[in-house]
């Protein structure tokens, strides 16, 4: 069999590309070694991930519901029924993936890919294995989690796979590491009720977002009730009768001995790139990561990589979905742009939210910039008031000379939702006073940042 277009791996990158082939009339097929299609985000990554924190955000509200005058006494919260919606949400759009693949009359073809070199690829399947030829392949394989040295995933020790399918709350958690992963489950459970330690080597929680961002992450965090010990470093890692124990090191040298039902090990993620049968290709790799040029081009002719497999990619869903975009374009001959990475959203699920775009302040100045900033607090917005959610800002980071933004840094009530107009504002070259001159429906929370925009000049009106 020969195809214009083979895709390996059908997460959102993979079947995105697979899709977007088939709609330029490209004759296609998809292999996927997984039963389902969806890869990591829909299966155990992004999607699971958010029904449980809309879950544990709905439970918020029973807990906290005579604040807003609606009673709510001893309410039961049923986890494994919480699991089994989440469930039935995956499986729902596991199968809408598939049928948008089938609808542009593409092959999936079920098993492990390797390629041979020279256009052809292995695929080793339930039935077998077959080698199919084509013009061009996609490398869309995604990644997974990376695990402590001497440690393995099991009931105790979990990654964001197992805990995903816990059928209780635990009592305690230790999580190790504080990117997206980590306080998103940190906050999710601990709104459940359990008690979370959240233990980041760096100096501050989500380290990759603005300075101002970590703070108030953590200072949140501690005033809820989580405890946040950053610049630790945990060892001596065992099970027990009752869950793990660990030895910390503390960030002012003292070692304490930690102990909790389970531990999350959320320490970022490897490239599948190890069993791809790359060294039959010209593919580069860097610290297994697979290096491409603007149109996602590796150096073997004809082969493609987008997502988490790509070196200096976010390790992100919709940047894997847009990688995807440019390399199908740019096979079918269609216009393509390479993706601008200065305009990539970030979007964590924890509560208060994140959302960011761009430099963050330290970057900015660190590229020279002079730059002016804009904050504004959700104390000052009468939508958080509204919802009971007054804690966060938003942050402009903007060109002293031109006004041009250069950064937008959220972090509050669905921030994740809101950091959606900086976007298209630094997407269309749009200026500081393009947006004090933008008008913001009222009571909304998006008037933030608005008046954040008018901060930059000290003309906020609500602050």
């Amino acid at each position: 069999m020969s195809y214009d277009v083979l895709v390996i791996g059908s997460g959102p990158g993979g079947y995105s590309a697979a899709v977007r082939a088939g709609q330029y009339g490209l004759k296609t097929a998809l292999v996927e070694k997984d039963p389902k299609l969806g890869g990591c985000c829909l299966l155990v990554g992004c999607v699971p991930t958010k029904a449980l924190l809309h879950a544990a955000e709905v439970w918020s509200h029973f807990l906290h519901g005579a604040d807003e005058g609606m009673l709510c006494d001893n309410p039961r919260l049923d986890y494994p029924k919480v699991v089994g919606r989440k469930q039935k949400i995956v499986d729902k759009h596991a199968k809408g993936v598939e049928f948008l693949v089938k609808r542009q009359k593409a092959d999936i073809l079920k098993g492990y890919a390797r390629l041979l070199g020279n256009g052809k690829v292995e695929i080793t399947g339930e039935k077998g294995k077959q080698v199919v030829e084509a013009k061009n392949i996609i490398l869309a394989t995604g990644s997974e989690a990376r695990m402590l040295p001497g440690l393995a995933p099991d009931d105790t020790i979990l990654t964001n796979i197992e805990i995903l399918n816990l059928r209780a709350v635990p009592k305690s958690l230790i999580v190790i590491g504080a990117g997206a992963v980590g306080v998103e489950f940190a906050s999710i459970f601990h709104r459940f009720g359990t008690k979370v330690t959240v233990l980041e080597m760096l100096p501050r929680l989500v380290p990759v977002e603005d300075e101002d961002v970590s703070k108030e992450l953590e200072r949140y965090f501690r005033k809820t009730g989580i405890r946040c010990e950053t610049g630790a470093k945990a060892g001596g890692i065992e099970k027990t009768a009752g869950g793990v124990k660990l030895t910390v090191t503390l960030a002012n040298g003292k070692t304490e001995v930690m102990e909790a039902e389970k531990l999350l090990v959320a320490v970022g993620r490897k490239p599948n790139t190890d069993k791809l049968g790359l060294e039959n290709t010209k593919v580069a790799l860097d610290r297994g990561f697979v290096t491409v040029n603007g149109m996602q081009q590796t150096s073997e002719p004809g082969v493609y990589a987008i997502g988490d497999i790509v070196a200096g990619t976010p390790q992100l869903a919709h940047v894997a979905t847009m990688e995807g975009m440019v390399a199908v374009a740019h096979i079918a001959g269609k216009p393509a742009t390479p993706i601008n990475r200065n305009r990539i959203p970030g979007a964590t699920f924890t509560e208060p939210g994140i959302g960011s775009v761009g430099l963050t302040e330290a970057q900015a100045k660190a590229q020279g910039y002079k730059v002016k900033i804009g904050k504004f607090p959700f104390a000052g917005n009468s939508k958080a008031s509204i919802v009971g959610l007054h804690d966060g800002f938003v942050k402009v980071v903007s060109g002293e000379k031109f006004g041009e933004i250069l950064g937008v840094h959220i972090i509050g009530y669905h921030a994740y939702e809101l950091i959606a107009e900086a976007v298209a504002a630094m997407e269309a070259e749009a200026t500081v006073d393009t947006m004090r001159n933008t008008i913001h429906a009222h009571p909304t929370l998006y008037e933030a940042v608005g008046e954040a925009f008018n901060a930059v000049y000290g003309l906020s009106i609500n602050a």
